[in-house]
Formats: C-alpha cells, sequence, structure tokens
C-alpha cells in the first residue's frame, strides 16, 4: 500500500512536496523525474485527471480502494461531490492526527495510530482511516505520552501553521477535538476535486 518510492521522487512526479523534507528538494528539482522529465509532451485529459487523482491519493497516504471509497460515499452523499470527498478524507484519524500537530507527517501519523498509541473518545482506535465525527475527542494514551515521538508533538515542533478551524487542540495534553466537518476552504491539499470526480465517473 504505501508506495516504495522515495518520496522525494515521488514529490516531483506528483508535482507537490510530500513531507517538509521534500520541500528542499523539490525547489531544486521542480520537474518530473527521469530523462525527459524537463521535457515532457503535452498530457492527455485522462492522465491531467490520473495525476490530480493520485496527487490527492497520496497527499493522504491511502490506497486506491480507501481512496475510492471515499469517492463512493462521497458520491451518495448530498452537495457537490468533490468537496465532500476531500473533506471525508480529512476526518480520516490519521489526517486529524497530522492537522493536530500530534505528528510531523501523516506518514508518522498512520504508524502511530497503527501501533495503538491513541483513543478516541477514551476508547483504543489503531484504524487510521477510523472517520471521526463533530464532537470526537482525540488523544494519545496515556502510556504513551513520556513517548520521544510525543513528547516532540507537546513542545509544538510539528505545528505548521494555525490549526485548521474544524479542530480544537491543545498540545501540551495531546488532545484535538473536531468541532465541525471541515469545509473544503479550510482543508490545505493540493488538489482540483473537480478533476479527481471526472476521473471516477468516466
Amino acid at each position: 500500500m504505501n508506495n516504495s518510492r522515495p518520496k522525494a521522487k515521488l514529490s516531483r512526479a506528483l508535482g507537490i512536496p510530500l513531507t517538509p523534507k521534500c520541500v528542499k528538494y523539490f525547489e531544486k528539482r521542480p520537474f518530473p523525474p527521469g530523462v525527459h522529465g524537463r521535457s515532457r509532451r503535452k498530457a492527455s485529459d485522462y492522465q491531467v485527471r490520473l495525476l490530480e487523482k493520485q496527487r490527492l491519493r497520496h497527499q493522504y497516504n491511502i490506497s486506491e480502494a480507501q481512496m475510492r471509497r471515499a469517492y463512493d460515499d462521497a458520491h451518495r452523499a448530498e452537495g457537490k461531490t468533490g468537496e465532500t470527498m476531500v473533506s471525508l478524507l480529512e476526518r480520516r484519524l490519521d489526517a486529524v492526527v497530522t492537522r493536530a500537530g500530534l505528528a510531523r507527517t501523516v506518514y508518522q501519523a498512520r504508524q502511530l495510530v497503527v501501533h495503538g498509541h491513541f483513543t478516541v473518545d477514551g476508547k483504543k482506535v489503531d484504524r487510521p482511516g477510523y472517520r471521526l465525527k463533530p464532537g470526537q475527542v482525540v488523544e494519545v494514551r496515556e502510556s504513551s505520552r513520556q513517548k520521544p515521538p510525543f513528547q516532540i508533538a507537546a513542545a509544538g515542533a510539528h505545528v505548521d501553521g494555525p490549526t485548521p478551524p474544524y479542530l480544537s487542540t491543545v498540545l501540551e495534553d495531546l488532545r484535538t477535538t473536531v468541532i465541525s466537518i471541515p469545509q473544503r476552504s479550510e482543508i490545505r491539499v493540493q488538489c482540483d476535486e473537480q478533476l479527481v470526480v471526472e476521473f471516477y465517473a468516466r
């Protein structure tokens, strides 16, 4: 499931830095990898939509099946499919842990969740794709709080800009609460979600 390509190479192929560390590599070589990276021919409509879907998928570090499920759920819901799809992905436990500053990247968040370091409303949850609802509280388990990754997080080392308005986070307590459904304008992923909808709707 986790793409085995190095993150810097994958970032260049997708046209977006996937981790903070990738930013400097990406700025140095902002064209796709490979000998023809700088001189690619104009992409077809299908390739443009496929790339946009891959960009969104890799920003959340999810499998194709998980991506498809988010699209299907959004398609059945009311409102704009693309915006709803991104909002559903943003409510994944690993995404919330990342946005709250409790992990450095979505990759680290996934690992920490799988290893059972988090509770939701006081119960241990080890599924990164667990979909949170407004009012639910995510906390680092008592037994995990002294571990280095969480001591670093509690000090604010992973905070990248202001906390999104749909979360209420108390970092020193290693806790965040989902206070509302994330709106597309509040979500910091780089994506033209309408192209992703067109990819799946074809």
